[in-house]
């Protein structure tokens, strides 16, 4: 589904990489383009696809409780995350908040670990970061 996003970013990270002194050492060793491609540039660009898979994770995991909220998503029996939020709204004019608090907080705190999760891996991947 997101297919063009991971795309675009590994072909810029790939261009980004062409030129680099690694690549250069591997063409002048006699290496194929695909031996290059496959040994020196997917490895590099690799654990920058990986983070944006992990941060994606999160929104997608928000925009399938956002669709299953306003009656969209799957169908009420199933329990999922969106459907609990809605039935709860209607028991916290009554008093009952907790029905759509901790369903609401589950949600938050998964999307919240993903993100945190991504944002972890690019701190590891990215060698501009490291302190």
């Amino acid at each position: 589904m997101n297919f063009p996003l991971y795309a675009r970013i590994a072909r810029a990270e790939a261009n980004i990489r062409r030129d680099a002194g690694f690549v250069e050492a591997a063409r002048l060793s006699g290496n194929s383009d695909w031996r290059i491609l496959t040994f020196q540039i997917l490895p590099n660009v690799f654990p920058i696809l990986v983070v944006q898979m992990s941060l994606t994770m999160g929104y997608a995991i928000l925009n399938a409780a956002g669709l299953s909220f306003i009656g969209l998503g799957v169908r009420p029996p199933t329990p999922e995350w969106g459907i609990m939020v809605a039935e709860g709204a209607a028991f916290m004019v009554s008093g009952e908040w907790w029905n759509a608090f901790f369903p609401g907080l589950a949600l938050m705190v998964a999307v919240f670990c993903f993100n945190l999760l991504g944002d972890g891996l690019r701190d590891m991947v990215d060698p501009r970061r490291r302190t």
